[in-house]
């Protein structure tokens, strides 16, 4: 990210030492400030001093340059107050400092409070509590403004090496390295968030420091090399969950170095060749290196996908392959298309001569080996990963790594946020071109996909229409925010489309097919689209080809109509940025994620799985549990 003119920061306690510095030195570069700090007067001096800087620089700001908050940010609510004051100011969130800090004041043995008011306490509010509170509000600020942004939490090489006489204090800093390397996972969403860990710089803190002990560790680390530190984490695209630190003998490093990743390394040991990974990236779940694992193939055509398919055991080729990345799955989601894939029309005239082949479409996991050339800005081992690929029906599997998507963690709602999200959301905006103030209509909605159309529609602004077989998935439609639910168990859909919505359906997300297809066809408004996202009803029938729909030219003709097919595979440069903003909108609460609470584990029963879905008695996205040890691990 390119500092330039105009941007805006928020900086915690910058009324003096690191705080002011850093903030004169983006002031400098044309940046507007806000002065986040408890200490009035020397916060009101910071501000004075940023607008001399831009003086200098002659910038025509139509905002202030820089603006005051009062602000314990031990004190939550001063804290969200602080963020609000400055996007009523500002608009925007580009660079977040966390830089409030104090040392410790007394020896915490000899706290003999009882009421929790230990002064040692404070330490812990100001330097780690409120920098993980001020973090979640950054990234909140810089997700809602939908703009890339750094975040840059200040520690101490106290955080990197115990601190005898600041037990406290080395404890606190401690917590934010690793916190902060924690984080890197933001990347993905074009959030970088680093720390920066200096030895002694001049401070009014450190000036209280033995004069002694600082001159054996070569006196204090000289301002101007913090500064470039902490510009090029601010800068440089390829640092996310990056630890800088600044020595005065040593100079500026990234931390950990080799030698000490070394105390990391675990191995596995094969006739080939010996491959590492650092477990350090993660400590939630990192599994041993297999030499054999198991996965689901179609062995034979068939649309009955139990007797298409076998569990086979197979060799993990190693090394990894230049450019590939191992991922160990943990959940698989189940779709109408492994149906489709196991009677081979996804391959065509090749589906035989292709036998056996691996199936599953979707899956999340973990990395837990990275071949050569790998990228490594945005994964790492130990990253939780997406995948939409053949072979998700798998312990592991072998995967071109610009093919995964890096995902916050590992859990079957980022599952059904993949095949079956990606359709409804790529799909009514891309294939249906769908707007506001219209009239939508979605089949089988409590159905994976389903269940993301409505909700997306509505979001949207629209009057949603739902189908669906059953009072229990009503129910849950209704929940969803649904305008009118058709229950066609009991009512007859085409009925109510006449009788209900005369003019028609300005858009409709169809997948179940044959009479259902007509059905909305008949239903269609003028210059209404018509998205055809599958057929379920005619797959277990083998008819997918073979139906045909007698003066289907004509009716869409005479009102101008437009009936659009929608495959997923066809938009695979849109799935990165769709995901992402699928994941903004569930963890903001405004969209619902239903997983089917029956539960498969284990490959074994993805056959069972695949027919419980095929039967029609889902309710939410089908997901498989893969390794149930590992999906417990992961949300550790």
């Amino acid at each position: 990210m390119k500092i330039v003119p105009g941007m805006v920061a928020l900086i915690t306690g910058a009324g003096s030492g690191l705080g002011r510095y850093m903030a004169l030195a983006l002031a400098r570069k044309g940046i507007c400030i806000s002065v986040v700090e408890c200490d009035e007067p020397a916060g009101l001096a910071t501000v004075k001093m940023v607008e001399e800087e831009h003086a200098k620089i002659q910038q025509n700001d139509a905002k202030p340059v820089a603006l005051f908050i009062k602000c314990d940010v031990a004190k939550p609510g001063e804290l969200v107050s602080a963020f609000l004051k400055h996007k009523q100011c500002y608009g925007r969130l580009d660079i977040c400092i966390n830089n409030a800090g104090i040392g410790e004041k007394e020896e915490f043995a000899t706290d003999c409070s009882t009421d929790g008011n230990g002064l040692w306490r404070r330490v812990v509010d100001i330097n780690l509590i409120a920098v993980i509170d001020s973090t979640r509000l950054a990234i909140q600020a810089m997700e809602e403004g939908g703009y890339a942004g750094a975040i840059l939490n200040i520690a101490s090489s106290a955080g990197l090496f115990p601190m005898q006489n600041g037990p406290i204090y080395s404890a606190t800093k401690g917590g934010v390295v690793l916190f902060t390397r924690s984080l890197r996972k933001y990347a993905a969403q074009k959030i970088r968030i680093n720390t920066i860990c200096p030895e002694f710089l001049e401070t009014d803190l450190t000036r209280k420091v033995d004069k002694e002990f600082i001159k054996s560790l070569g006196g204090f680390v000289p301002i101007d090399n913090f500064i470039q530190g902490v510009f090029e984490l601010l800068e440089d695209d390829s640092k996310a969950g990056a630890c800088l630190w600044i020595s005065k003998q040593g100079g500026s490093k990234y931390w950990p170095h080799s030698d000490e990743k070394k105390k990391y390394l675990l191995k596995y040991s094969s006739s080939e060749k010996e491959v590492s990974y650092p477990v350090e990236a993660t400590r939630t779940f990192v599994p041993d290196i297999p030499k054999e694992f198991q996965k689901v193939v179609v062995h034979s055509l068939n649309i009955n996908f139990r007797i298409a398919t076998k569990l086979v055991s197979t060799t993990l080729e190693l090394p990894i392959k230049e450019g590939h990345v191992l991922v160990k799955y943990i959940y698989a989601g189940i779709n109408a298309s492994d149906i489709n894939h196991s009677a081979g029309y996804y391959l065509g005239n090749k589906a035989y001569s292709s036998l056996p082949f691996d199936a599953g479409f979707e899956g999340v996991g973990i990395i837990v080996a990275l071949g050569e050339g790998v990228n490594t800005t945005h994964i790492s081992v130990g990253s939780p990963v997406a995948v939409i690929s053949f072979g998700a029906f798998a312990e592991f599997a072998l995967v071109p790594a610009a093919h995964v998507i890096p995902v916050p963690t590992v859990t079957p709602e980022v599952v059904a946020m993949l095949t079956s999200g990606l359709t409804a959301l790529i799909g009514l905006e891309q294939a249906g071109r769908m707007g506001s103030g219209e009239t939508v209509m979605v089949t089988a909605a409590a159905g994976g996909t389903g269940q993301f159309a409505v909700q997306l529609a509505k979001l949207s602004g629209n009057k949603v229409v739902a189908t669906c077989g059953g009072a229990e998935k009503a129910l849950i439609l209704k929940d969803l925010g649904v305008d009118r639910v058709i229950d066609y168990k009991k009512e007859n859909v085409s009925t109510v489309l006449k009788k209900e919505f005369p003019e028609g359906m300005d858009l409709i997300y169809e997948s179940v097919g044959g009479e259902m297809f007509q059905t909305c066809l008949n239903g269609l408004a003028i210059s209404g689209r018509l998205i055809i996202i599958g057929m379920m009803s005619q797959y277990a029938n083998d008819d997918i080809l073979s139906v045909n729909y007698p003066g289907l030219c004509g009716k869409i003709l005479w009102k101008s109509q437009s009936l659009v097919g929608f495959l997923l595979s066809h938009y695979t440069k849109r799935w990165n940025e769709s995901f992402q903003r699928l994941n903004k909108l569930y963890r903001q609460g405004k969209l619902k994620v239903s997983v089917d609470p029956t539960p498969f584990y284990g490959l074994e029963s993805v056959a069972d799985a695949v027919e419980y879905l095929r039967l029609g008695n889902d309710i939410g996205k089908v997901v498989v549990c893969i390794d149930s040890h590992a999906s417990v691990q992961s949300r550790l």
